[in-house]
């Protein structure tokens, strides 16, 4: 499966996820069964917090999955109509969250559950 995770810095699968989607400096794209790391930098379509429009450029990279620690209503339905599967990150590193996903661990998240307001950080 290939799974985009948001970051702010690339470590590899020692990043750590970035608190919302939207306005993360950058994704990482891992292969959960290999545990192979590209970064693609954020673009207009897959940043902005309030005007994401991700799954197209997510679909260009052939993306099954994104692992997020907040992201909009808007933004889980754009993905989920383009095939995307939305998962909550947990707290640890991007390898700790693969590995969870992997184990089947990580729960879907629900649009109703979605980020409605931001702080500070740029998390939910």
């Amino acid at each position: 499966m290939k799974l985009c995770i948001p970051i702010n810095e690339d470590n590899g699968l020692e990043s750590i996820p970035y608190g919302h989607f939207g306005s993360a400096p950058a994704f990482l794209l891992v292969e959960t069964e290999t545990g192979v790391c590209s970064q693609i930098p954020p673009t207009s379509s897959t940043h902005g917090s309030g005007g994401c429009a991700p799954a197209e450029e997510l679909a260009e990279h052939s993306v099954d999955a994104v692992l997020v620690g907040g992201i909009g209503r808007g933004a889980i339905m754009s993905l989920n109509g383009a095939g995307i599967k939305v998962f909550c990150a947990i707290p640890g590193t991007v390898g700790d969250n693969v590995q969870a996903l992997n184990d089947g661990t990580l729960g879907e998240m629900d649009p109703a559950g979605a980020c409605a307001g931001h702080s500070n950080g740029g998390g939910c």
